[in-house]
């Protein structure tokens, strides 16, 4: 099944070195798999996954270890932000 995973902030350092400057890369993945394996590859510290978004909807921590994407699902990331 094919996803959209994209990557935001400082997390797009962990795509491939050729995905970086769109922050995006097309994964074919198990459709059984939830949230927390399709990213455990990328290995993304989970301190940084803060928000994500599934088609823009937005997808609780407690929720993403459960929840499984479509085909054609875009999965988006998002770190911790301040500001002032």
């Amino acid at each position: 099944m094919n996803i959209t995973l994209k990557l935001f902030a400082t997390l797009t350092d962990y795509l491939p070195t050729d995905a970086r400057r769109s922050n995006q890369i097309a994964l074919d993945i198990d459709p059984a798999l939830p949230i927390s394996k399709i990213i455990e590859p990328f290995g993304l510290p989970p301190k940084l996954v803060h928000l994500v978004l599934v088609n823009g909807k937005y997808i609780e921590p407690e929720k993403r270890m459960t929840a499984t994407l479509m085909e054609g699902d875009v999965l988006a990331i998002w770190p911790p932000i301040a500001g002032g």
